[in-house]
């Protein structure tokens, strides 16, 4: 016998009312940990902005996984101000508010734990209870960054906050801790910690002093550890990315100041962003197809790049050049038969040509998009007669960016080559901003004047030179 299905119509069921509840209110029919999953996918005011709507709701967002701390706006306002004082007073409301969530905060695990403000060593206290935190709730993606939001700290690593390296001691028993021997076989063998570090799949470290034996610790007592993300730090000078078993997929070190040389072996290691004075050693990397690196601005150079095997995996490769002298080197870059996206920063000097610039896109036959981002070191124009009788057709390149177009002859004459030689380019993209060298710090009045004067030369020198099948755009 089949037992009858009872239907209990809505009006006779037990509802908590909210503001602006009606008939089609299905969200709030939900389950709670449906909604508090829900709730991690917004951000963190976001989420907690919901508590006004019920009393159901007061507390969910208590219990969400994910905690994304990031002032945006309060960041903007010191890189305009640039002042001390305010630098203080944003910096403890900062420390207030990421507090007072956390001593409200239920959730038992975190997915994610993020910190996005300006902090530098007088905050260390805060800095390492909020890493206690989210280590003690077995966090899967820590990001710390505490980038200077004005250019009086942005080069002064010296001020950084330090990464604790108590958190990473032995532990001998119930309250006990020893440090750590400054050898690296301490690192081999899975010492038990405080803290358990193998649910950790990220790890992000900006303007935050790490020392090669904890980077090494994470390499060697974080199982899952996929992205490894250090920014600016000082006194590292030779680095070992190494092991067979190492699940990384990404791989940044920038602005590490002192950084000589790196090696990296890495077998699921898929994207690479390195600065390195010296040496960087490419073994066991079949994965990487995706390259981001400095040459030129010491003894690293393009003639040692070309010399890795790698090289002819890549799908997209990003380039920061100092100069263009040796650009005799760039005519012998291997074919780069895979590559589909191009990019390279560069500082210019004067009427410099960029045309060098060529020889590495005809070395990637079947390039799809290509990006310029162009810095004015000496802003000059000349009135030289434009060439443009390099021939090389690109049959696959349908997308190219130029920022920090400034209408120099040598400006035109670049895009003059893409737009004799790119058979099937679709968008041309006309930037006249230059690059900045601290996000948020607000372009000085000079600089905008005469990002409207390019503005203007780029309008008057390209408009009839484009062809009408080609979309172009001024940003």
């Amino acid at each position: 016998m089949v037992a009858k299905t009872v239907v209990i119509h809505r009006k006779f069921q037990p509802k908590t009312y909210c503001v602006g509840d009606d008939d089609d209110d299905r969200i709030s029919e939900l389950p709670d940990d449906i909604l508090v999953v829900i709730l991690s996918l917004l951000s963190l005011k976001e989420a907690a902005r919901t508590s006004i709507l019920c009393s159901r709701w007061i507390n969910l967002w208590k219990h969400t996984n994910s905690l994304d701390f990031v002032a945006e706006e309060a960041m903007c306002k010191l890189a305009r101000a640039s002042e001390r004082k305010l630098e203080e007073e944003e910096g403890l409301k900062f420390i207030e508010w990421v507090n007072y969530v956390l001593q409200s905060h239920k959730a038992i695990t975190l997915k994610e734990f993020k910190i996005c403000f300006d902090l530098s060593e007088p905050s260390q206290i805060a800095v390492t209870t909020w890493l206690e935190y989210a280590l003690a709730r077995r966090v899967q993606r820590l990001e710390f960054d505490l980038s200077a939001a004005n250019s009086f700290r942005y080069y002064r690593a010296d001020l950084n906050c330090v990464f604790p390296q108590e958190l990473l001691m032995e532990t001998n028993g119930v309250g006990s801790t020893s440090q750590p021997p400054s050898d690296t076989c301490f690192f081999n063998h899975h010492p038990r910690t405080r803290f358990d570090f193998k649910h950790l799949k990220v790890l992000s470290l900006k303007f935050v002093t790490v020392t090669r034996e904890a980077i090494e610790f994470f390499l060697n007592n974080c199982p899952l550890l996929e992205k490894l993300v250090v920014h600016k730090i000082t006194k590292i000078t030779n680095l070992e990315i190494c092991g067979s078993s190492l699940v990384l997929k990404h791989l940044e070190l920038w602005y590490c100041f002192d950084l000589d040389s790196v090696k990296v072996s890495a077998p699921n290691l898929t994207s690479l962003s390195v600065k390195v004075f010296n040496e960087l050693i490419l073994e066991n990397v079949p994965m990487l197809d995706e390259l981001t690196v400095a040459c030129g601005y010491s003894d690293f150079s393009v003639e040692k790049l070309l010399l890795f095997s790698c090289i002819s995996q890549l799908e997209s490769l990003h380039l920061f050049l100092n100069n263009l002298e040796g650009s005799t080197v760039l005519c012998n870059v291997p074919e780069m038969p895979r590559l589909k996206k191009l990019v390279i920063d560069y500082w210019t000097h004067g009427e410099e040509s960029l045309l060098a610039l060529t020889s590495l896109i005809r070395a990637s036959p079947y390039l799809q998009e290509f990006v310029l981002k162009l810095g004015w070191l000496e802003i000059s124009r000349s009135d030289r007669e434009v060439e443009s009788n390099v021939r090389f057709p690109h049959e696959h390149l349908k997308v190219v960016n130029f920022c920090g177009y400034y209408g120099r002859s040598s400006d035109v004459e670049f895009v003059r080559y893409f737009i004799d030689n790119c058979v099937v380019l679709e968008r041309l993209i006309i930037d006249p901003h230059t690059v900045a060298y601290t996000p948020r710090v607000p372009i000085s009045p000079d600089i905008v004047a005469e990002e409207i004067v390019a503005m203007d030369c780029a309008k008057r020198q390209l408009e009839s030179q484009v062809p009408a099948h080609i979309e172009w755009v001024i940003l």
